[in-house]
């Protein structure tokens, strides 16, 4: 019997460490497969799709912060613009009046004058007088009218009457005087054209 016992325990044995010799290929570590290829683990489509996701996301904010730094700033440039349009045109506007302030207050002194007729009338032109420099020194001139040949472009005709002392097609009377500024016609001449019979004829 001892012998027997003896022989069942050197199998055991025997069986033991075949058992813990053999490698099950199913029991691999992650770390141990990685080890025998000799290269890294391989990253998943998900994980590189994830990856792409997070990086055009990136561009995304920064496009979208840009577009709000850019739209801010345009908003900005256009506040000031409309502002300094304002700005200029009350400065134009009270050096305008600035220098016509002068001719008011003359006006208002021959209302409360007690003279002649006549006085007031002398007083009143040279009223005009002063009103016609301060245009001048604007650059705002007349239109030239009686004697000059008719000019549709500044002339706007409201008849014709007949003279044998101007010619023909030319402006025999104003009616209201036209301005221009520069080259900018500020309004026409209104007038009347002669018609001389004797041109006609000929």
């Amino acid at each position: 019997m001892p012998d027997q016992e003896s022989e069942l325990t050197v199998l055991e044995r025997a069986e033991n460490a075949a058992a813990s010799a053999a490698i099950d290929p199913a029991m691999e570590t992650p770390a141990s497969a990685s080890e025998e290829s000799g290269g890294p683990v391989p990253i998943s489509s998900e994980q590189a799709n994830r990856s792409e996701f997070e990086q055009l996301k990136a561009e995304r904010d920064q496009l979208l912060d840009r577009i709000a730094r850019l739209q801010a700033e345009f908003e900005n440039a256009r506040k000031r613009a409309e502002r300094e349009k304002i700005e200029f045109r009350d400065y134009a506007t009270g050096s305008v009046v600035e220098q016509f302030l002068p001719v008011l207050d003359n006006f208002e002194l021959a209302l409360k004058s007690t003279a002649s007729a006549e006085q007031l009338r002398s007083g009143v032109e040279l009223i005009v007088k002063q009103m016609e420099e301060i245009l001048r020194q604007m650059q705002v001139l007349p239109i030239p009218t009686v004697g000059a040949e008719f000019d549709p472009r500044v002339h706007e005709a409201l008849g014709t009457v007949e003279r044998d002392d101007i010619p023909d097609q030319h402006v025999a009377e104003e009616i209201r005087r036209g301005y221009r500024l520069r080259e900018r016609l500020l309004r026409p001449a209104l007038v009347r054209v002669a018609s001389n019979p004797k041109q006609v004829s000929e």
